[in-house]
């Protein structure tokens, strides 16, 4: 099995990026809280005075479905947070810590494919009647890049990639279904025993090389969709049944991706056919690319995500009501 290169330029800056988000975790962790709540104000009272743009509370709202009063069962003081799965620790601390050590939520931390049976703060939910699940943008580091990619579309080679582990079914799907064949590059990267034989690691630089590249959910949302759709390759996957941050929900089949059956057969298909109409791939990349530019938003992102809290906390009578009703 071949591993990732660790003198790659790309590998360390994976490793220094993870460096530097753990440092400010940290620094974040150990600093006042007082610092932090004084930021918070100006902020909300310049959207007081200015109202909060549609396209900011058009996401608070569908992050947060709830509309009335939010019950605080099971609910413990976010002091009490173990740091155990630290990339969601520290992403939910770079929001919580602006309301102070002793507000009450109820979290779910990992990777949440099912509805809880109380409002609770996720990173994930599946699709459909969700409102107990309240979204937080939780494990950003990796979930959220936005690598360049130097190849454009014709330049790349017209074949389909894909790279993973088998912690879903329909993975497994692709792969039974496609693994030999010479046309694609597409294998699993399992490390447990296998009757498959496991395809050697592809780095994110070299999937650019590809003009089709695959998304497939595992135990929950897909984590190479974001970069893909951030490329200059056209994103190929089944319907999203789960969402994140990122509102997977709303992405459209012709628009933003190219929808593919469950058990993969028609993939050979759209190839062929966005091969020969190769202005039709174009329009769904630059799409594609479109919907990922609101999430690189930096200023944006923080106010969305403190309104989220802000929503929770209102709604669940922990800070007076500013933005939305009880």
């Amino acid at each position: 099995m071949r591993f990732p290169d660790i003198t790659s330029p790309a590998w360390r800056r994976k490793k220094f990026g993870k460096l530097a988000y753990y440092g400010a975790g940290i620094a974040r962790d150990l600093a006042p809280g007082f610092l932090l709540r004084a930021r918070l104000e100006p902020i909300l009272r310049r959207l007081e005075a200015q109202g909060i743009p549609e396209h900011i509370r058009s996401r608070v709202d569908y992050y947060n479905k709830f509309s009335g009063p939010i019950g605080l069962e099971g609910a413990r003081k976010v002091r009490a947070m173990p740091l155990d799965k630290t990339y969601y620790y520290y992403d939910f601390r770079k929001i919580s810590k602006y309301f102070g050590d002793d507000i009450l939520a109820s979290w779910l931390f990992g990777d949440i494919h099912w509805i809880p049976d109380v409002p609770t703060l996720v990173k994930s939910r599946p699709l459909g009647d969700n409102t107990n699940s309240i979204i937080m943008k939780l494990e950003s580091f990796r979930h959220f890049q936005w690598p360049v990619d130097p190849v454009a579309f014709e330049d790349k080679q017209p074949r389909a990639v894909w790279r993973g582990d088998f912690n879903n079914p329909l993975r497994r799907t692709l792969v039974e279904r496609f693994n030999g064949d010479p046309r694609h590059d597409i294998g699993h990267n399992t490390r447990k025993p296998d009757p498959i034989p496991a395809k050697p690691f592809v780095s994110m630089r070299e999937q650019f090389g590809f003009r089709y590249i695959l998304s497939v959910e595992g135990v929950d949302v897909a984590t190479n969709l974001k970069w893909v759709m951030s490329s200059n390759s056209l994103c190929l996957m089944p319907r999203p049944t789960i969402e994140t941050w990122y509102m997977e929900g709303t992405l459209q089949a012709g628009v933003h991706y190219v929808e593919l059956r469950d058990d993969f057969a028609d993939l050979d298909d759209k190839i062929a056919y966005y091969e020969a109409h190769p202005a039709e791939a174009k329009a769904i990349v630059a799409a594609a690319n479109a919907y990922t530019l609101p999430f690189r938003n930096e200023a944006d992102e923080l106010i969305i995500s403190l309104l989220v809290m802000q929503k929770y906390l209102e709604l669940t009578g922990q800070v007076e009501p500013r933005f939305f009703a009880r």
